[in-house]
């Protein structure tokens, strides 16, 4: 895939994810796929890693949340990492209450696949963070 492509990688990865379709997150991601979301039940702060990482991070998800939706609409290509910024729409398990809040994604690229995803409730952090190769 051409780096003009990055953008569209991570728009069809975060629709994978919002569809709970871990074959076609999978085929878009390195089999070592790290990912540090912002809300982990871990706190050690590990990230996620691989395709077992990533069901345990969405085991964790389902307990807490009815929904839990990352909802991109601003995209930066930085070459090898893209910078997604939106919202997330959160809906509580217990209370049924939704809430959104202020999302940014950065997405590291290997050969063509999300090697790495970091995610952020700062849009602020989220830039510094991608802008400053962190």
């Amino acid at each position: 895939m051409t780096a003009g492509s990055n953008v569209e990688i991570i728009r069809l990865l975060t629709s994978a994810f919002n569809r709970r379709d871990l074959d076609a997150f999978s085929e878009l991601t390195t089999p070592d796929v790290e990912w540090l979301p912002v809300f982990a039940a871990r706190v050690e702060g590990d990230p996620f890693r691989g395709r077992e990482g990533i069901e345990a991070f969405l085991a964790e998800v389902a307990e807490t949340w009815e929904q839990f939706r990352p909802v991109p609409e601003e995209f930066e290509d930085l070459g090898d990492r893209v910078l997604a910024l939106g919202r997330l729409e959160t809906r509580g398990r217990g209370s049924g209450v939704p809430v959104q809040a202020p999302w940014g994604g950065i997405f590291d690229l290997r050969e063509g696949r999300v090697c790495r995803i970091r995610t952020f409730l700062d849009h602020d952090e989220a830039r510094r963070t991608a802008r400053g190769g962190g």
